[in-house]
């Protein structure tokens, strides 16, 4: 069973998204609070986090960053309520090796589709 953290300050937001990953075979670990997520990650422990952008206390780039310090190995996918701009971002955050940005409002089926596409990356 593929296992997946998502990090979100928004609990309906999280709510739905482990209830439709679970019901499609993925074991979902949900967090509110980035803080928390941090504290609580321990390298390994899942095949993919899901981290919002704009959360209070700690933002998504600040947030993977440490993660990567504690698993230079995890995979992150950036959830977002606004547009992408991709040539953008690379120019802001060279270094981030981001295997995908998802958009809200996702689709259950199309998020799975996205999971399974970066799981399965080398």
């Amino acid at each position: 069973m593929k296992r997946i953290a998502i990090v979100d300050d928004e609990p309906d937001i999280t709510a739905v998204l482990k209830k439709g990953l679970e019901q499609n075979g993925f074991a979902v670990e949900t967090f509110n609070d980035p803080r928390l997520a941090l504290s609580s990650f321990k390298p390994n422990s899942c095949d993919l986090m899901i981290i919002d952008i704009r959360m209070p206390n700690i933002n998504g780039f600040d947030l993977y960053r440490e993660l990567k310090k504690k698993d230079p190995s995890v995979k992150v996918c950036f959830l977002t309520a606004f547009e992408i701009y991709y040539e953008e971002f690379r120019k802001m955050f060279p270094n981030i090796d981001v295997r995908a940005f998802v958009r809200k409002p996702v689709g259950i089926s199309a998020l799975v589709k996205q999971i399974n596409a970066v799981i399965e990356e080398p």
